[in-house]
């Protein structure tokens, strides 16, 4: 039986290269994942000499890496592997960054590191797990697994909504300052266009036709003029303003009784101009 060997107390690296391999490599997706101490090999064998036994963040094989002083992890060895079998993978090399950066401890030098936020990374949950679950190993590569397929459904929507951003995204100046706008069915760009700045993001679906409007959440900034001006331009469409005043939709995916409006992205573009007009 194919069986996958990490060290015990499995960290963010070790899981991850477990992860990598059940999910890339369709024959180890039912292999058996068991545990040595950390360094150590399964019965004290050559890490390498069993293809049926792949040794990931312990016993100085092909997919461990503390035999070097390289800015590497077991993860991005692995990966070597998924990329000569499926090909360079963004979302997945950005994703792995992640996990080699925290291997190296260099989370110390993150943006404000001792800040409760870092306290919910997906690092900071397996500190908290193994702490729970101690005894039970496989519960900690569980729910860690659960979550890297989560990450990297985030870390794609990102690769993606930066590439439609940079291709189909339209830049203008209104009185609140630069907005951003396209048409995309996904939901991304409207974060990451905040993230990167946009004072107000505008996002069109153009299967539903459903329309998101944000602004940066700032007391300053208000969308109820717009969502007026929205009413009365079309009346027979469905619309909502967020209790913020930083959130106006015209159709969800969580109401699909809302009415999408009828107007197309150029002419809420220039509604928005209008309501806030650049000085």
């Amino acid at each position: 039986m194919k069986t996958i060997v990490a060290h015990i107390g499995p960290d963010l690296d070790a899981i991850t290269s477990i992860w990598l391999i059940k999910v890339f490599f369709e024959e180890w997706e039912d292999a058996a994942v068991v545990f040595v101490p950390a360094g150590k090999t399964l019965n004290g064998m050559d890490p390498d000499s069993d293809p049926e036994i792949w040794h990931v963040d312990t016993g100085f094989g092909k997919y461990d890496h503390h035999q070097t002083d390289e800015d590497t992890c077991a993860a991005l060895r692995v990966y070597q592997a998924v990329k000569e079998e499926h090909g360079a993978d963004p979302a997945l090399e950005r994703m792995l960054a992640v996990v080699n950066d925290v291997d190296h401890f260099r989370e110390v030098f993150y943006p404000n590191p001792t800040a409760d936020l870092w306290g919910m990374s997906l690092a900071s949950l397996i500190d908290g797990w193994r702490l729970l679950h101690s005894e039970d190993p496989m519960k900690i590569v569980g729910l860690t697994m659960a979550c890297l397929d989560a990450a990297y459904k985030v870390f794609q929507n990102k690769v993606w909504a930066e590439k439609e951003i940079a291709e189909k995204g339209t830049v203008f100046q209104t009185s609140m300052g630069e907005a951003l706008a396209l048409e995309t069915i996904n939901d991304e760009v409207v974060h990451l266009g905040q993230k990167r700045g946009y004072v107000i993001v505008i996002r069109r679906d153009p299967k539903k036709g459903y329309l998101r409007i944000k602004c940066l959440p700032k007391d300053e900034f208000d969308l109820t003029p717009l969502y007026d001006a929205m009413k009365a331009a079309d009346p027979t469409a469905t619309w909502f303003l967020h209790a913020s005043r930083h959130i106006l939709l015209n159709g969800s995916a969580k109401n699909p009784d809302m009415k999408p409006t009828t107007m197309n992205l150029g002419e809420i573009i220039e509604m928005v101009k209008k309501t806030y007009p650049a000085t």
